[in-house]
């Protein structure tokens, strides 16, 4: 089994903040004390990452907020999107990358673009930055697993940047991939994927506007754990189409093997489409539960086609069989 099935709920779901916090406190005791005598660190180091939190860059991102692409839902605490993550680089558990990627080194940081382009080349963070006017957006993004977040993102079309590079008529698709560093990625010695982690988008998918180029969260840049200093943000797609830590996209005619269809093909198809009537073959997509909500008895969502962005993306799909192709 390569993913491990995270806890149904969290404990900021299921006491008033002012118990949840009393909680903290008692878990991180234990969980010192439980060191003290030789016992398992897990209980103390998921406590810590949820006391320490959070831990924000500090460094400002300037960006227009554009209302277009702001979902009405309530914003999901900075302390739950930067301690609860999957980026399976820094270990599997959800608490992982937060207590894993602080040695993550950022800077200095290039993407390389390449492939069936007119124009490849590598360019600078600061460079790719400023090729387009920095946006603010508020998306919903859904995991496989049945959680959900609502996150204020920072960053502008990837389009913006693939019309700069002039794709060929032989570009179908673009591939990301996320770097290597082997001294500050501890989750690499593991072979629970085969690295360095690659994802892609069809090209009429990766030039749809909501596909984002992203430098930043809650208005700063990435943290860490998040995917900085570069990461794409799909939100009509599952969690794990969203590379994060980018240093090469490549535009290619064949549909590339990636990550997750490599490891668990009969788990995960290259679409990822977020589709409840299309269940995984360990949890039911039907509903979901939203990350920061509070209450033990608080319903489930009920899990909208496409995440609530079917207007907008439907008709990429018209023909296709979504179950088939999933």
């Amino acid at each position: 089994m390569l993913i491990r099935k995270p806890s149904d709920v969290l404990p900021s779901d299921i006491t008033p903040e002012a118990v949840y916090r009393d909680r903290r406190r008692l878990m991180l005791q234990a969980g010192l004390a439980a060191s003290a005598l030789g016992m398992s660190g897990w209980a103390g180091r998921r406590a810590f990452a949820a006391e320490a939190a959070p831990r924000t860059t500090g460094v400002k991102l300037a960006a227009t907020r554009n209302a277009n692409y702001v979902v009405m839902d309530k914003v999901t605490p900075f302390k739950d999107i930067s301690s609860y993550n999957n980026f399976y680089e820094f270990g599997t558990d959800k608490t992982d990358p937060f207590d894993n990627a602080g040695r993550f080194k950022t800077t200095p940081w290039s993407v390389t673009i390449d492939g069936e382009v007119a124009k490849p080349q590598t360019i600078g963070l600061d460079d790719l930055r400023r090729l387009a006017p920095l946006e603010e957006r508020i998306y919903r993004l859904r995991c496989v697993e049945g959680w959900s977040m609502v996150i204020p993102w920072t960053g502008y079309s990837l389009r913006e940047l693939i019309r700069r590079v002039e794709p060929t008529g032989n570009a179908k698709f673009v591939e990301f991939t996320t770097v290597v560093q082997q001294d500050t990625m501890t989750g690499l010695r593991t072979r629970v994927l085969d690295w360095p982690y690659v994802e892609a988008l069809r090209m009429d998918e990766a030039m749809h506007p909501l596909t984002l180029l992203t430098f930043g969260v809650y208005g700063e840049t990435l943290p860490n754990q998040n995917g900085a200093p570069v990461r794409i943000v799909v939100p009509w797609k599952y969690g794990f189409k969203s590379g994060k830590s980018l240093v090469r996209i490549r535009f290619v005619e064949k549909q590339p093997v990636t990550s997750w269809i490599k490891a668990a093909p009969q788990e995960y198809g290259f679409y990822a489409n977020v589709n409840p009537d299309v269940p995984h073959p360990r949890w039911s997509q039907a509903t979901e539960r939203r990350i920061g909500e509070d209450g033990l008895f608080t319903p489930k969502r009920k899990t909208l086609p496409f995440n609530g962005y079917a207007d907008q993306v439907a008709s990429l799909y018209a023909g296709m069989d979504l179950k088939r192709y999933y």
